[in-house]
């Protein structure tokens, strides 16, 4: 990994908790990467599990959606993924302290997918709005139904 990729996680692991302690406010969800694993094959929660258990990952508190996202949209965990990711989120209505500073610093730092950046956005534009779901409550919910009823088919084919 590059320097600047590594600047990069450095500056989400570090700031992530600056985040959540002042910005996030509502309660967590109290589920483990255990709970998840327990539930239907098809569903997000199985889905997210899965996320959590191949990359080593817990939940974290208060940002949970975040892991969400990442299996709704089939985003890697990669520096670049992140900020396209967040790109994705904007295009899709979020507005958020951390997106922002996010698409500024990853931009100015990872200029060479800018390309990626745009799809992205282009792809979160044009899906119905996700950014605001209560994703705890859909735990149960098929992820692929999920992804159809957000996603257009031709989008889908590209997250996957």
């Amino acid at each position: 990994m590059n320097r600047r990729k590594q600047f990069i996680a450095w500056l989400f692991e570090k700031s992530q908790k600056v985040y959540t302690n002042l910005f996030k406010h509502h309660e967590a969800w109290g589920i483990s990467k255990n709970d998840l694993l327990q539930y239907p094959e098809a569903s997000l929660g199985k889905h997210l599990g899965l996320f959590l258990d191949k990359n080593k990952f817990e939940l974290i508190a208060k940002v949970e959606r975040h892991d969400a996202y990442h299996v709704l949209t089939g985003f890697g965990i990669q520096a670049q993924d992140e900020i396209a990711l967040q790109y994705l989120c904007f295009g899709n209505g979020k507005r958020s302290p951390y997106l922002f500073a996010v698409l500024i610093i990853g931009t100015i730092l990872l200029p060479d997918y800018l390309n990626y950046y745009y799809k992205s956005y282009s792809i979160g534009k044009n899906a119905n709005a996700f950014y605001h779901f209560d994703f705890k409550k859909l735990l149960n919910v098929s992820l692929t139904d999920l992804q159809f009823t957000i996603f257009s088919k031709s989008h889908i084919s590209k997250l996957n």
